[in-house]
């Protein structure tokens, strides 16, 4: 089956990890260069976005945020951090207010620190933490600084204890870690009840598929492919339209810009991405600019189809 180079937004069932997710999209495409945005644990439903072909090469350049709707449960402490760990403790949770626990929901805006779970993905001298874990040894996480753009309280239901929020955050962001430290500073405990990706690297679940509905398109599977090109909408664009310019550029050769493309895109900073397009508007690569703000120095390129 031929294929298209983009994204494929997964809406991940319950209990399928995200390389189980990858291998089946390797066989349903027939193609061998497919790639994850980021894990999704087992337990976790909703968006993950699986990178197809060339696509695989732009992951960097996606946006980075992702939003979860979560269920917390007060009162527990689990080895895992969630739900599904072996309870470690149990507490009474306080009878407070929707308003008051918001207060205590800001503590977690913005900024802050965490320590991941110490059953998690995390290397500690080589070697994943979860791995120590489970041969219960014993060791300790630094903490890690992780941005919370937005943390909705949703609902609170104070009969079950049970708390409903909506959270926007950086990569590397243990939802777990914030149940676990919310029922802390409740001075009760807590865990991760349910955990749903709504939205990840700019794709969000409206467009997203189950594998099963794949598999039943069979040969038109590859339609469900979002193009490369449309996942680096948040990217500046530049374009080569002189034969000239796209040889200099697939040859790794810097690409002298009009000076009107910096006061258009507002692209002063050499730090950014710019993506590339011929007059086609067919995708060429990523670059950056150079110190001078003169040219675009070549970082990734593709090759015209």
């Amino acid at each position: 089956m031929e294929t298209n180079d983009g994204f494929l937004v997964i809406n991940k069932d319950k209990g399928c990890t995200s390389h189980d997710c990858v291998k089946q999209i390797r066989k349903l495409l027939n193609t061998k260069k497919v790639g994850h945005t980021g894990t999704l644990d087992p337990e976790v439903i909703g968006t993950l976005p699986i990178a197809i072909g060339s696509a695989t090469r732009f992951i960097q350049y996606l946006p980075q945020g992702k939003t979860y709707i979560g269920k917390i449960k007060l009162g527990i402490r689990t080895s895992t951090d969630d739900i599904h760990g072996e309870i470690i403790n149990q507490k009474s949770w306080p009878k407070i207010s929707e308003e008051k626990l918001d207060q205590y929901l800001r503590r977690f805006r913005g900024i802050i620190k965490q320590v991941p779970p110490k059953v998690s993905s995390v290397h500690i001298n080589g070697e994943r933490a979860y791995k120590k874990s489970f041969r219960n040894e014993i060791f300790e996480l630094s903490p890690r600084e992780v941005k919370i753009d937005e943390l909705t309280l949703m609902k609170w239901d104070q009969i079950n204890g049970i708390i409903t929020i909506k959270i926007k955050c950086s990569s590397g962001t243990y939802i777990r870690a914030i149940a676990r430290d919310l029922g802390e500073i409740l001075n009760s405990e807590g865990c991760l009840l349910k955990l749903k990706r709504i939205s990840a690297c700019g794709f969000d679940e409206q467009s997203s598929i189950k594998i099963s509905d794949i598999k039943k398109a069979k040969k038109n599977a590859p339609k469900f492919i979002i193009p490369t090109i449309s996942a680096l909408d948040h990217i500046s664009t530049y374009s080569l339209n002189k034969d000239e310019e796209i040889n200099y550029w697939q040859t790794g050769r810097a690409i002298k810009i009009d000076i009107n493309f910096l006061y258009e895109c507002k692209a002063f900073d050499y730090k950014k991405p710019i993506k590339v397009i011929d007059s086609r508007k067919m995708l060429l690569g990523i670059g950056f600019l150079d110190n001078d703000h003169t040219k675009i120095n070549p970082k990734l390129v593709l090759n015209a189809k």
